[in-house]
């Protein structure tokens, strides 16, 4: 098997980063790779930077393609994310933000999990985090930490992947994902004026019919540092992102779920505008006790929900209600 890869590097002031990243797509064991880079108006030399680096005739050698785009203005992770996409040749993609690092057998490892599996359009495996540089000192951890078999199993459709994910996102080890363009595009790119494109994509997918697998291996190195634009290594007890993404609750979720659940994620919304302030924001054993007591002890959809999926058998038949 020897599909064409398309890998999309998504760059904003990610020079101090982006040469380890274009040297670990480089050094991929699997040969057949287009790389696509798309700068989303850096304000530090990210574009220079790789400009240069594209530019050496070793690397032109390498790809089957290169493509570097830029911007003049700062269109956002959605609007970056499609402009890739839509420039990719590739029959696979796999992207990858300026800051992380693919694992040497990253793309081989997905090709021959799928030339294995061939129904297989949507693909996870394990990710390795760290805190600022890939020193194994600053090793974090590896997400997940087990098998996710609460989100994939061989029993559970591609629809009940759905509806468990508008119950909440589930997968935290998105920066692993293996897509099939054509997959990708007839589900649906994420819509550009709404946060959550990852969220969106996987919504989109499993909705659309494409059931997520999973590789057990490690694939990618994702570091978290404090000007990452979604994961600030600074412990929040909600990243700031939260703060963006009601419109994306109240297009995605709300009309999709049952009514408790709905008002769930509405109390937790409002109660949860406390976290604003950026001191109580900062994870201490005050405010995550604070969280707790709001979002968990008060929060009456919660009990409703929880009593319906213990001790009514219809509710317990819902996905919805899964515990």
């Amino acid at each position: 098997m020897n599909d064409l890869v398309t890998i999309p590097v998504l760059t904003y002031n990610s020079s101090k980063f982006i040469i380890e990243t274009l040297e670990s797509i480089y050094h991929q064991s699997y040969k057949n790779i287009e790389l696509i880079v798309s700068d989303d108006a850096s304000q530090d030399d990210s574009v220079a930077v790789v400009k240069e680096w594209c530019s050496q005739p070793r690397v032109l050698e390498r790809f089957t393609n290169v493509i570097h785009l830029t911007t003049d203005k700062n269109v956002g992770i959605p609007t970056n994310y499609n402009k890739c996409i839509n420039a990719s040749s590739g029959k696979w993609i796999k992207s990858i933000g300026g800051d992380d690092v693919l694992m040497p057998n990253c793309i081989e490892d997905n090709i021959n999990f799928i030339a294995q599996n061939k129904d297989v359009k949507v693909l996870f495996s394990y990710l390795r985090i760290y805190n600022d540089t890939f020193d194994e000192a600053n090793f974090s951890r590896i997400s997940p930490s087990s098998y996710p078999s609460h989100i994939i199993t061989d029993e559970i459709t591609a629809f009940e992947q759905y509806q468990l994910f508008l119950v909440s996102d589930r997968i935290p080890f998105t920066p692993t994902i293996f897509i099939n363009k054509e997959a990708l595009l007839t589900a649906g790119l994420p819509k550009e004026h709404l946060f959550s494109e990852d969220y969106q994509t996987k919504l989109n997918l499993t909705k659309a019919g494409y059931k997520m697998y999973f590789l057990e291996k490690e694939t990618v190195l994702y570091r978290k540092h404090e000007k990452a634009t979604n994961n600030m290594i600074q412990d929040y007890v909600l990243k700031p992102h939260y703060f963006k993404t009601e419109d994306f609750r109240k297009e995605f979720i709300y009309p999709n779920v049952p009514t408790d659940i709905k008002l769930w994620h509405q109390f937790n919304w409002i109660v949860n505008q406390v976290f604003r302030i950026e001191r109580l924001n900062r994870k201490t054993k005050f405010s995550s006790f604070l969280h707790y007591f709001l979002t968990a002890i008060i929060n009456p959809f919660k009990h409703i929900i929880y009593c319906k999926a213990t001790y009514f058998s219809n509710y317990q038949k819902s996905i919805f209600y899964k515990k």
